[in-house]
């Protein structure tokens, strides 16, 4: 078994890891022990979704990653709330608890609601995009759609790039690739957001309204006791992060593959404009799973366990690679193709499973769906105008094109 050269968390393996994985599932690799790390990488896809469905081994309680022990950042988040674990790092029974909860906000008739403002918001980028004819997609596109859709239903909508400032430093938080002054920086950055957060929701409690924020705060199920100020907080700035830089990363992503495979985008084009919704539907799909936004993701061991012929200690990290589990030829035929008419491509793991699979999946999917309906009916003739000019920075969780000029034409 020849193990791949490259290393799984080198910057220059994380801004394109697809070698990587193709060497990786070649030699037959599903876990790879990282010992200076205390980490094991799970690659293949039939053991990322059997640890997603054993929450009770493989927490999600990986806190500690978080820059928590250091004492000057301590000194910062001092000055906001307590920052208590929720969704993404959250166990049974807190995140059971709070699941219940949050579905209230994420229902089909709350996601349907705002497919509308969702069409109008991507026909005015269009319209502005047709302005000029060319420009970076990412810029003009795929970042201010999402941005505006999760900040108008946080109650943020007067300042989208606010929310863009914030949701970015909670990913470089993650990132762990950042220098020492942007950490700190990331830290005041959570505080201000919470101040601010904070006035929403007594805002909400007092005076209601029609919004995510207000569903939470307004959120009650059976035995269950209501969500706190501080609890809200830590779920809308998950919902901030999931809400538009794994969606942005998506259409950007798949715009790019699409240019890439004219013959792709040409089915998709005759599919656009509401003339076959399951086909842009399973474009969706593809795109996540060949993109894979939320590459991987941490969890802690909590006991001694074996994870297929693996051995992995109590208190060991594993990194669930969901993005070479995407690319897995055990479970995708001929995955390093982009092929919209892809069958299973539903069965990505993108959004994770189990448990914790992505709580707005419904909302990031819709969205992406009326990106590409609209933007496929409304321009032609897309190209890329500088491929040196296409950008992805490294980050060790996600991942997503950033810079991506292309030239277009308004469609016939």
């Amino acid at each position: 078994m020849n193990k791949p050269q490259s290393n799984m968390f080198a910057p220059e393996t994380l801004v394109d890891p697809f070698e990587h994985y193709r060497q990786v599932h070649e030699a037959g690799i599903k876990i790879e022990h990282l010992p200076e790390m205390n980490t094991f990488v799970v690659y293949g896809y039939d053991l990322c979704s059997e640890a997603t469905g054993r929450p009770e081994v493989f927490s999600n309680d990986f806190t500690a990653l978080m820059g928590a022990d250091d004492d000057e950042i301590k000194e910062i988040l001092a000055e906001g709330w307590d920052n208590p674990p929720t969704l993404l790092t959250a166990d049974h029974p807190v995140h059971t608890r709070n699941r219940k909860l949050v579905n209230l906000a994420f229902s089909a008739p709350r996601v349907n609601a705002i497919e509308e403002d969702m069409r109008v918001k991507s026909i005015e980028l269009i319209e502005k995009m047709l302005e000029k004819n060319s420009g970076d997609f990412v810029e003009d596109f795929a970042i201010p759609l999402p941005v505006a859709m999760i900040a108008q239903q946080i109650g943020l909508d007067n300042d989208p790039k606010q929310v863009k400032a914030w949701s970015d430093a909670a990913v470089d938080r993650f990132s762990q690739l950042v220098d020492r002054e942007r950490q700190l920086e990331c830290a005041r950055s959570f505080v201000s957001y919470q101040k601010y957060m904070k006035g929403l929701i007594d805002d909400r409690r007092a005076n209601g309204g029609d919004d995510l924020l207000t569903d939470l705060v307004e959120a009650r199920v059976e035995g269950e006791t209501p969500l706190t100020d501080e609890e809200i907080i830590s779920i809308m700035q998950q919902f901030m992060v999931a809400g538009n830089e794994t969606t942005t990363s998506t259409i950007a992503g798949g715009l790019l593959q699409l240019i890439r495979n004219p013959d792709q985008m040409a089915k998709a084009k005759e599919a656009a404009g509401g003339r076959n919704p399951k086909l842009i539907g399973n474009l969706v799909e593809e795109a996540l799973r060949y993109e894979t936004p939320t590459a991987g993701m941490w969890r802690l061991v909590k006991e001694d366990t074996t994870l297929g012929d693996t051995q992995i200690p109590q208190g060991a990290m594993v990194q669930l690679r969901y993005a070479a589990a995407n690319r897995d030829p055990s479970k995708f035929e001929n995955p390093d193709k982009f092929d919209i008419e892809r069958k299973n491509a539903r069965a990505h793991l993108a959004f994770g499973k189990g448990p914790h699979m992505c709580v707005g999946n419904m909302l990031s999917r819709k969205e992406m769906l009326v990106a590409f309906d609209e933007l496929l009916e409304r321009l032609d003739d897309f190209e890329i105008a500088d491929e040196d000019g296409i950008a992805v920075l490294p980050n060790i969780l996600l991942r997503g094109v950033t810079k991506l000029p292309i030239r277009y034409k308004a469609a016939a």
